[in-house]
């Protein structure tokens, strides 16, 4: 057997074996205790599949940390990038490169509004730091909003912004941070009965924060556009038009996390589209070009540009727009306009992931809820329908949780679990096929929650 990087299955066998003992003896892994880690080598990638160390298929349901949007290996992106690195490696970030420049306009014409500059960086934390940087010197204000149940990423000021347990051990107060409860109707903190009354509730209760933390102090409020890692809890209706409307009131900065919602993940290239409003400025990573090469940016409104127009921009980064990462952004884009890569994602979401998932939940009793849009789900699992008891606790795991897991890579189908969810969310690519390949593993997989009520 040959696999698709041209390795034959002994070679591949013998690669992953040597990769696996030179990770352990020598990479520092992220977010892990190290003693404890049996990571999985992947010796392969292809379109919705990996292969592991062993030579088995696994159909990736993960799109790896929810980035892959485009599928692994796509012929257009990898000679794209082949293709740069012939023409230019690299370049100073003061200078212009064609790259770059496309890369931006492609970005400006699909962001919302007139969000039409873009600034560059090298991933999602360092586009919510910067992001968040712009907003405090634009607004001369320095305390900053976030959700609880958020992620924002790992630099200092990205962390602090998080609304989950990654924060705790880097939170030392001293952040100009503080957190308010989202919308969530399936655990409301608002005794909500509705969508209707969970929106307006979650809006009264941003107010009143933002009143009793003092207006005039607060320079943004930081969104997931639909919170990912934390739950894929898609906002309800009016919400984020709400949050538009008290931050214009206030003088707030509205900026959007896009970096694991954008770029065709829920059915719209960002995913704020789905609501209709417009943010002050806007941080993306991950699908703009599937993680081939690593970038990030933020795409900036004019008044929040016109700030920087005399006045220099204190900050920066080596490889800020670089070559090859714009290029892979390039061709990402370019393929999904013309191969109607963010369409299927819709006609996933709405016409089989959706459907299965809540038939799944039909049959299942783990499944306490099935929420998302696009190729970007949540099985939010329950030890008990009726007390919503999760099936994992907050901030941890369980045996049911891992089992579950266990169970279905063993059978082909690598997910994303965090808690006591599992995320379904292919790439923006999957076919009906494929999709109908997982969900048919998840069945079974789920056999495995239900024993554990």
């Amino acid at each position: 057997m040959t696999l698709p990087n041209g390795l034959s299955e002994a070679d591949a066998r013998e690669q992953a074996a040597r990769a696996y003992e030179l990770d352990r003896k020598h990479v520092f892994h992220s977010w892990s205790a190290q003693a404890q880690l049996k990571p999985m080598v992947v010796t392969a990638t292809q379109g919705s599949y990996v292969w592991d160390g062993d030579g088995n298929r696994l159909l990736d349901f993960s799109s790896q940390l929810v980035n892959t949007n485009i599928g692994h290996q796509h012929p257009k992106v990898v000679a794209a990038i082949q293709e740069q690195a012939a023409k230019l490696c690299t370049i100073a970030p003061q200078h212009v490169n064609d790259a770059r420049s496309e890369a931006a306009r492609l970005i400006a014409e699909r962001t919302p509004g007139e969000l039409n500059r873009i600034f560059f960086t090298n991933g999602g934390a360092d586009a919510v730091e910067h992001a968040v940087r712009m907003a405090r010197l634009h607004t001369g204000r320095y305390k900053v909003l976030s959700r609880y149940r958020s992620y924002h990423g790992g630099t200092e000021t990205a962390i602090n912004l998080t609304g989950d347990p990654r924060r705790w051990p880097n939170d030392h107060g001293n952040s100009g941070i503080g957190h308010f409860f989202g919308p969530f109707l399936y655990r409301s903190q608002f005794h909500a009965d509705s969508e209707e009354q969970e929106s307006q509730r979650a809006l009264e209760h941003l107010e009143q924060t933002i009143a009793f933390e003092g207006p005039n102090t607060i320079a943004a409020i930081v969104l997931e556009s639909v919170p990912g890692t934390a739950g894929i809890m898609v906002p309800p209706p009016g919400y984020l038009a709400g949050v538009r409307e008290i931050c214009d009131r206030h003088g707030i900065v509205f900026i959007a996390d896009e970096v694991m919602a954008g770029f065709g993940r829920t059915g719209k290239w960002f995913a704020i589209d789905n609501f209709g409003v417009v943010p002050d400025l806007i941080t993306f990573a991950k699908g703009v070009n599937s993680g081939y090469v690593p970038l990030g940016g933020v795409a900036i409104a004019p008044h929040i540009a016109a700030t920087f127009d005399d006045r220099p921009y204190p900050g920066g980064l080596t490889y800020s727009g670089h070559p090859l990462a714009t290029a892979a952004a390039v061709a990402t884009i370019t393929a999904m306009r013309d191969e109607g890569i963010v369409e299927n994602a819709a006609h996933m979401g709405e016409n089989v992931l959706g459907p299965a998932l809540r038939e799944l939940a039909e049959r299942h009793p783990s499944i306490g809820e099935v929420r998302g849009l696009g190729v970007f789900w949540a099985l939010e699992l329950v030890s008990d329908r009726a007390t919503r008891e999760p099936l994992a606790p907050y901030g941890g795991t369980s045996a049911a949780m891992t089992e579950t897991i266990a169970a279905a890579k063993a059978a082909g189908l690598l997910l994303f679990m965090n808690f006591n969810r599992i995320h379904v969310v292919p790439p923006c690519t999957v076919s009906e096929a494929e999709a109908k390949e997982g969900l048919a593993i998840l069945d079974q997989a789920l056999t495995v929650a239900d024993s554990h009520l």
